[in-house]
């Protein structure tokens, strides 16, 4: 018996996808929800065995949904998606199943096909692997028209919040998370700073140590040290310090905006 939790924020959606779950004997749905937050924090407790989640969803997408979850506790994905065939390419070439809407029971029995042998024979670590690969292709540019609109989902106050990438003042690392500094709030997300920077890419971030990146557009006042490093204010009323081994990259970046 599979668990199966169903996220899609339109009813219509969450009815059909419990009626053909329901049809099938090793199928047991454990929850339904059109709240990508909810729906999270519910998958962290409940812990399914396969999870049907719907892509374009608002505010958090099921793609940033997925990137949340957890590595050791991932399920077989099913991703629901209205995205057009060029797009989908991103799916075949990652071999994560999917479901094309609007679809029947007749494909819906196809993906449950490939669904089960896979989450058999796999373990979380390729799972994760899978996903990676889809998160790659889908980071290459194939996506539908549009859907490039940076968000990252952070937690602050014991809640969880989806940031566009546009607030983030700066991130530090800090062991297997990131802080992001909005404002006078900092927010935590599981990731590497690697990840971040690469989520963060639409910004004019600037690192300026191993562990800090700036987004250099909410700085408002630039300092040295008697050392010779840059000390930065931001609008949010943050202070750091560049190191030494970045002084002269964020020299050189100071120096392209002195009036001539």
């Amino acid at each position: 018996m599979m668990d199966v939790i169903i996220v899609d924020d339109e009813v219509t959606g969450r009815r059909t996808l419990r009626e053909y779950c329901e049809a099938e004997g090793d199928l047991r749905v454990v929850g339904e929800y059109g709240d990508g937050a909810a729906a999270l924090a519910a998958i962290r407790v409940a812990a399914p065995q396969l999870l049907f989640l719907d892509i374009q969803m608002d505010p958090l997408s099921g793609i940033d949904l997925a990137r949340a979850l957890e590595p050791s506790q991932l399920p077989s994905l099913v991703f629901v998606t209205a995205y057009d065939s060029y797009a989908l390419e991103a799916f075949e070439v990652s071999a994560v199943d999917y479901l094309l809407k609007p679809f029947d029971q007749e494909r819906f029995r196809k993906t449950l096909a490939r669904v089960r042998p896979r989450h058999l024979n796999s373990g979380a670590d390729e799972r994760q692997a899978l996903l990676a690969g889809l998160l790659a292709q889908l980071e290459r540019g194939v996506r539908a028209p549009g859907e490039e609109r940076p968000r990252l989902l952070a937690e602050f106050g014991g809640h969880l919040h989806v940031l566009e990438a546009a607030q983030v003042e700066m991130i530090e690392a800090d062991r297997n998370y990131v802080v992001m500094r909005v404002g006078k709030d900092s927010f935590h997300a599981r990731s590497t700073l690697q990840q971040a920077e690469q989520a963060l890419r639409t910004q004019p971030m600037l690192r300026i140590s191993r562990s800090c990146l700036v987004n250099m557009n909410y700085v408002k006042e630039v300092n040295r040290t008697l050392r010779g490093d840059f000390i930065l204010v931001l609008a949010g009323g943050a202070t750091v310090t560049s190191s030494e081994g970045f002084r002269a990259k964020v020299k050189e970046h100071f120096s392209t905006l002195r009036l001539s």
